[in-house]
């Protein structure tokens, strides 16, 4: 087909599409017809007198489900939510006193092709603006979908701008409180797709049997995404509202919950590898819930491995309408296990194992012979399940759980010997999505990988230079000239510094001649091997220009009894020493709030300030926090000095190399 057709070209082909291949009626131009809704009563009304109700629970049904739909008091996101619940779980109706209370379902959910699917186009919208969305989707008279089609000259993002602007309260919010769908397409961009609320950066792209070229990606993706079967079992088991904000699936997350169901039917546990931020806590959400009600027996326990993490897998749960008991100790764990009370509950990892144990291996044969009774059929997702689960608390938690399901998550590249106790503990990958494939779903940005050397020793002026020289490549005569006066100090002590003062020099300098974190908005991480190496870079960096805009967040939480037995009088401080009093100085004005301790505070504050305020918070020394997870902030510049093999190319031991990535724009 030839590019360049015209809208109504392009506007016919696809309702071809929609009636002769996908099974739609057509129900007309809509231009210049009155009274256009998005609850057609009169089409709503004949298929639930097909499905056997009565006039009356009909008549009651309508009135619900109008009366959410036109709530002037609420917003259209509440409206929508609201609308959503009746057609996923049915209208209660109590006709007569005295009667039970029967539920009117809007949809046969269970049998797709039962319901009556149509399209019309052209549907003139009544409001304080009228618009005329190219087509809307309608299953039992309630418009679910709507598309905007746009020439092949122009921009999908017209088309998404143009849904966007019709959502607004003062053109036609009332028209998409039963909306689950918004596209938008053209011939040659193909197809997007997005909910009620998308904003356009975040409209998704759907991938499937990409070697198939025989059609337009619009006419394709529509014929994937808009099929009868599909289409409802992306609405009834795929789309979240997460704390104001609706959400759809993208590809891999769908793909990989379909395949994970695949398992979780024949009882196999299996790893999920979704590249860190592509939404591996919505697939754990979404799992969840399908799990819970379609086995009534289910119980779905979720493990992390890091207090911060248990408490924000609770908070997505609960921001997602799915309490989820979070167990304040193990012997709680054990008890909410042997009663059928909670379905869903989390848990830290190390709750599963128990203090002052001399014999393990004893131990664990003692669970093994005497496992705790658990009711139901339990179903455990394991988070960054790489981290900890090849070792004893493993062992522990499933000598606990025997007949446990055990599904990892993971978005972390595996190292080797990671690789190969997780696929023992597991079993084979249930689906995996890349970072590559991220990238080219713009899911996450690039990275621009740089293996960086940190000389042992610069000793003359002509190693010096040579540096200097690298590090301004790209800058005039006259930048240069600036940096050597504002540097010069550093080329006269350069030689005699430590390998870390020249990692903190190398970041510092980073911040003078790197476009984008010499703006006000760079910011960025550092990875450091130990607790120690932290404490220790973030020291050197408050006698520099970073000092106030520097923060250290590891694990590390100070206790007198830490250095107890530390001192030695010898008028020498020794590591953990080190760590107590760096600590203790950076906490000694920290007044922590209510329920946190002066650590958590002092994270809380550097994390928001790098966030919001990166001008004013420039650099976080870490060790393993904030690196994984949906909890990990935005930043310019990840610097790791750490050992880098079997994760990245470059090879390369930590003590001659520091890896730095830029996160592309």
């Amino acid at each position: 087909m030839m590019i360049g057709k015209t809208e109504r070209a392009t506007q016919n082909r696809v309702l071809e599409l929609f009636r002769n291949e996908l099974g739609y009626r057509y129900l007309g131009d809509w231009t210049d017809r009155s009274g256009n809704s998005n609850i057609e009563e009169n089409l709503l009304n004949d298929f639930l007198a097909r499905r056997g109700y009565t006039s009356a629970q009909i008549s009651s049904a309508l009135h619900k489900l109008r009366t959410e739909a036109n709530n002037h008091s609420r917003s259209l996101y509440t409206n929508n939510e609201a609308v959503y619940a009746l057609l996923r779980y049915g209208v209660p109706v109590k006709v007569e006193a005295g009667k039970v209370t029967e539920l009117v379902q809007l949809i046969n959910w269970n049998e797709p092709h039962d319901n009556d699917f149509a399209v019309a186009e052209e549907v003139t919208l009544k409001g304080s603006a009228e618009r005329r969305p190219d087509l809307v989707l309608y299953v039992n008279g309630i418009a679910i979908g709507v598309i905007e089609l746009k020439r092949s000259r122009a921009s999908i993002a017209d088309g998404i701008r143009q849904n966007l602007s019709n959502q607004l309260p003062e053109f036609n919010a009332w028209f998409f409180t039963t909306i689950q769908f918004v596209f938008a397409g053209n011939d040659t961009e193909g197809l997007r797709y997005g909910t009620i609320g998308t904003p356009e950066k975040l409209f998704l792209t759907w991938r499937e049997d990409e070697e198939d070229n025989s059609r337009l990606k619009l006419d394709k993706y529509l014929l994937k995404l808009c099929a009868k079967d599909r289409l409802i079992e992306l609405m009834h088991d795929f789309v979240l509202f997460d704390g104001g904000v609706k959400k759809l699936p993208r590809v891999h997350q769908y793909f990989g919950i379909k395949a994970a169901q695949k398992y979780i039917w024949e009882k196999k546990g299996g790893i999920i590898w979704h590249t860190q931020g592509s939404g591996k806590s919505i697939v754990m959400v979404l799992l969840a819930k399908w799990i819970l009600e379609n086995n009534p027996h289910a119980r779905v326990v979720i493990i992390t491995d890091r207090d911060e993490l248990d408490k924000q897998i609770e908070r997505v749960f609960t921001e997602a309408g799915e309490p989820i008991k979070r167990t304040n100790s193990g012997r709680d764990l054990l008890s909410q296990l042997g009663q059928a009370k909670p379905r869903l509950l989390c848990s830290l990892v190390h709750k599963f194992g128990q203090k002052d144990v001399d014999d393990f291996d004893a131990f664990i044969k003692q669970l093994e012979a005497q496992p705790s009774s658990t009711v139901g059929e339990v179903f455990v997702f394991v988070d960054e399940c790489h981290r900890t689960q090849g070792g004893k608390l493993n062992r522990a938690m499933k000598a606990i759980m025997p007949n446990a399901v055990f599904i990892g998550f993971t978005g972390t590249p595996l190292l080797k010997k990671d690789r190969a106790t997780s696929l023992e503990v597991f079993g084979s990958y249930i689906h995996t999505y890349k970072f590559s494939e991220a990238v080219e779903d713009e899911v996450v940005l690039d990275l621009i990988y740089e293996a960086r050397d940190i000389d042992q020793k610069l000793g003359s002026t002509d190693k010096i230079d040579a540096w200097f020289e690298a590090k301004t490549k790209g800058l005039n005569d006259w930048q240069k000239d600036e940096l050597k006066k504002k540097w010069g100090t550093l080329q006269t002590i350069l030689s005699s510094k430590s390998r870390m003062d020249r990692v903190v020099s190398d970041i510092i300098f980073d911040f003078s001649v790197k476009p984008r974190l010499s703006s006000e908005r760079g910011n960025a991480i550092l990875v450091a091997s130990s607790i120690y190496e932290a404490c220790k870079c973030f020291s050197l960096f408050q006698k520099t220009v970073f000092k106030g805009k520097c923060a250290v967040i590891t694990s590390y939480n100070p206790q007198n009894k830490d250095v107890t037995l530390e001192e030695t009088g010898a008028n020498t401080e020794t590591d953990k020493q080190f760590i107590f009093n760096t600590y203790t100085e950076l906490l000694k004005n920290i007044e922590p709030k209510p329920g946190m301790t002066k650590t958590e505070t002092y994270e809380e504050w550097a994390k928001k300030l790098f966030i919001k305020e990166p001008a004013n918070m420039k650099l976080l020394v870490v060790v393993d926090k904030l690196l994984t997870g949906f909890d990990a902030p935005p930043c310019t510049y990840l610097y790791i000095d750490k050992s880098m093999q079997d994760q990245y190319p470059s090879g390369g031991g930590r003590l001659a190399l520091i890896a730095v990535f830029e996160i592309a724009a």
